[in-house]
């Protein structure tokens, strides 16, 4: 039997799969209310990161009890779905973009499931897996939309937006969106040999780009973008391969954990 893919993104997107609905409990508390279903005939899971009624800040979202539930139901591979800024002049409302690399701003989050023993140091030379990107790419490009080859997102904590001058801390830095859920959600799933990738839609550009930035405006484009973004889906999903042989993901704790002997001697 084929394991689920999983969906994280928001309402938009739901409307990709119908089907049961479960609410899990994990170590973290409670997932969100998921929707079990498929997609193109292959198993899927839809997980709407800010609840059902948008209510958790990207802050507050509970990623720990997000990535583990889906884990719990046999998840092998994520595709999430973010609303981003543009840091990248080059980069314009409504383009998708398929990010290559992060850099994680955030504060508060709790962004690891090895808080103790074992101490785990998981490598993320590719925090984002490369045939999910390879798929999506070509899915991406089957839809008529062009896509980056490699974009940096920078993701910051919210809710607010960020000011002028971070974001050109964040253009010096190398970033080339910005945006507030996509950590620490790509490194848990990595902690659990998860499969993740991550398709982006450019909402607006970024602060001192535009003269404002406006919550209803990024609502408004992630509504224009649901269609193509539900067809570049679909695509993925149809066309994503069971094996994972060909990525680092499902190995990733293989040398990421400092064996009894070795903590010993470095006490």
């Amino acid at each position: 039997m084929k394991r689920p893919i999983a969906i994280i993104g928001g309402s938009g997107v739901k409307s990709i799969l119908k089907g049961e609905q479960k609410v899990l409990g994990t170590p973290y508390g409670p997932t969100p209310n998921l929707t079990i279903g498929e997609v193109e005939g292959r198993p899927a899971i839809f997980l709407p990161r800010h609840g059902e009624a948008h209510s958790d800040p990207p802050h507050k979202v509970n990623y720990r009890a997000n990535i583990w539930g889906l884990k719990s139901l046999g998840v092998e591979r994520i595709i999430a779905t973010n609303a981003v800024g543009a840091i990248d002049q080059s980069l314009t409302p409504g383009e998708i973009v398929i990010p290559s690399d992060i850099v994680d701003v955030t504060k508060s989050r709790a962004g690891t499931f090895y808080e103790g023993s074992p101490v785990t140091h998981v490598d993320v030379s590719q925090p984002y897996c490369p045939r999910e990107r390879e798929v999506l790419a070509q899915s991406t490009a089957s839809a008529g939309r062009r896509s980056p080859k490699d974009a940096v997102m920078a993701c910051t904590e919210g809710p607010r937006y960020e000011t002028p001058a971070e974001i050109k801390m964040l253009r010096t830095m190398g970033c080339h969106i910005v945006g507030m859920t996509g950590a620490p959600e790509v490194f848990l799933a990595r902690e659990l040999e998860i499969c993740y990738a991550s398709i982006s839609f450019v909402s607006n550009m970024a602060a001192g780009l535009q003269r404002t930035l406006s919550a209803r405006e990024v609502e408004e484009k992630g509504r224009e973008t649901s269609q193509v973004l539900n067809k570049i889906l679909a695509g993925a999903i149809a066309s994503m391969p069971e094996s994972r042989k060909d990525c680092p993901c499902g190995t990733a704790l293989s040398q990421a954990q400092l064996k009894k002997e070795v903590v010993e001697v470095a006490q």
